[in-house]
């Protein structure tokens, strides 16, 4: 048999799948794969539903809907204070990830250099590797994640080509403050560099802050696009239709690099997306309101335990340091001992980095559940720990 890729035939299954395996084969809570237990609005499935049957449903254009491009543009405007050009800066593709993989393959040529900034969200590193890129790790560390400006300074290079952004920042929580972005954006001018945003928990914020876009950066227009999932906006993660907006000399071969991807995505998903960018403030405050407070309840919870939880600003998770807890020498460890002994799954944050020596002692708790859920999770950790578990054996 020939050989296939070597990139994508050495890469592990993803940890995501891997624990979420564990759970189904323990009967575990699980609290590790990032997607909500209960869908989004029923207005927009409904809509959805009706599209479908009523048509059309052939191939909708390359770029999008004209109706989703132009929701789009006006959700900058809205939310951001941006003028947009739906036309020229706006295409829609089938999710965040496929948006990752044009943004990659159309802006980088083999032997460019790619600024990553570690905990890393896990398909950044394969997509630069498979399209030729050399990647350059800045690391954030926990719990505070800030950003290192001596550390990405000598990132740089005559040869950089790009900057991959996560903000807010998927598994640290953390959004990037202003002076932080324009850290970023001064290096890539100095380097001419482009800027690609993954911005796909931009309305997922929590304790008043609000999302600063790259592209609410005059600096960074230019230079920048950002990348948005409809998926995580009104939490239906399955409808897979994400967006790329910014400086339409990007645009342009992103979307070609769209165009022999998947081409173009469902057009009744398209136009209830573009329903849901209209949808009042009262929807975002409301989503806002309700993971802050699972966020907290989860975070008591854990915290009752003796975990040292991290603050999380936005997004869908919590970083935990289980080092003061007798339940494995890594996070890895930890993880397999919980799935198989309390029946809680969880990832080790170990995951997200690529270089070497990363955090051992942190764990990524998903609370993007209901209730019940994040409840019943902190009562088998308790049983566990404390009459039956480390803890027990340990005091016993």
């Amino acid at each position: 048999m020939p050989s296939t890729n070597a990139i994508y035939s050495g890469i592990p299954t993803t940890i995501f799948e891997v624990m979420s395996r564990l759970a189904q084969q323990h009967d575990a809570v699980n609290l590790g794969q990032g997607f909500p237990d209960v869908d989004g609005p029923l207005s927009l499935r409904e809509y959805a539903a009706e599209a479908l049957l009523n048509g059309p449903n052939q191939y909708p254009p390359m770029p999008g809907l004209p109706v989703l491009r132009q929701a789009v543009a006006q959700s900058y405007a809205r939310f951001q204070g941006v003028t947009v050009d739906w036309q020229s800066q706006v295409i829609i593709t089938s999710g965040a990830t496929e948006a990752l993989s044009d943004c990659i393959n159309g802006l980088i040529n083999p032997g460019d250099e790619v600024v990553l900034l570690e905990p890393l969200y896990d398909c950044y590193a394969p997509l630069v590797e498979r399209a030729g890129g050399i990647i350059k790790l800045v690391r954030l560390e926990p719990p505070n994640w800030e950003l290192p400006v001596e550390a990405l300074r000598g990132a740089f290079s005559a040869n950089t080509k790009l900057v991959l952004l996560n903000n807010p920042m998927n598994p640290a929580g953390k959004m990037f403050s202003r002076p932080e972005l324009e850290v970023i954006v001064d290096l890539c001018a100095e380097h001419n560099a482009f800027i690609v945003a993954d911005e796909v928990y931009e309305h997922l914020t929590f304790d008043g802050r609000a999302h600063i876009s790259i592209l609410s950066l005059p600096n960074a227009q230019a230079r920048s696009v950002a990348i948005g999932s409809a998926g995580k906006t009104f939490s239906m993660t399955g409808w897979k239709v994400g967006t790329v907006t910014g400086a339409a000399q990007m645009i342009e071969p992103i979307a070609k690099a769209h165009q022999f991807t998947t081409f173009t995505t469902p057009p009744h998903l398209q136009m209830a997306v573009a329903k849901g960018l209209e949808l009042p403030d009262s929807y975002f405050d409301a989503i806002k309101a309700d993971l802050s407070t699972k966020r907290d309840r989860l975070a008591a919870g854990l915290s009752a335990l003796n975990f040292k939880v991290g603050t999380c600003q936005a997004a869908y998770f919590l970083n935990a340091d289980f080092s003061a807890l007798p339940i494995g020498e890594t996070d890895v460890e930890a993880c397999q001992a919980m799935v198989r002994d309390a029946k809680v799954a969880t990832v080790p944050v170990s995951a997200f980095y690529k270089g070497s020596a990363p955090p051992r002692k942190f764990l990524r708790f998903c609370f993007c559940k209901q209730d019940s859920v994040l409840d019943e999770a902190i009562e088998r950790l308790d049983k566990w720990l404390n009459n039956s578990g480390p803890n027990a054996a340990k005091t016993g």
